[in-house]
């Protein structure tokens, strides 16, 4: 990889990284109305869903800036080596780096280790009734 495009890479990292810090974690919604103490059974189910959402983007934001620190840190420490999966140590596929300019790993050993949704199952009504 020439040192162009490791600059361009390193610019969007940095980039992507302010813009995480700026937002911030989201704000999942109290499961309580603030005015009165008792709650609405009605909505408890749809607050706890979205508190469950809001807390699972937030693990993922987390992921992604310490990604982010990692790629920023082999670029600084090795900047020839950047690029580079750290398992096969083949050269991970530019559009995959400019996509994802914080990947550690090339599609095949990203597959091999199941991915971000590794022991994911698609529920389904059934898995739901006794």
């Amino acid at each position: 990889m020439n040192p162009e495009t490791r600059e361009e890479l390193r610019v969007h990292l940095e980039q992507r990284r302010r813009k995480l810090i700026e937002e911030g974690d989201l704000r999942a919604e109290p499961n309580r109305d603030e005015q009165s103490i008792r709650l609405d059974e009605d909505a408890q189910p749809l607050n706890e869903m979205n508190q469950a959402i809001t807390s699972r983007r937030n693990q993922i934001r987390a992921q992604e800036l310490k990604g982010i620190d990692v790629a920023l840190r082999r670029l600084e420490e090795e900047p020839d080596e950047y690029g580079r999966c750290v398992e096969c140590d083949e050269w991970i596929p530019l559009g995959r780096l400019k996509l994802m300019p914080w990947a550690q790993r090339c599609v095949p050993c990203q597959s091999d280790r199941g991915g971000p949704q590794r022991g994911y199952r698609r529920r389904h009504a059934r898995d739901f009734v006794d």
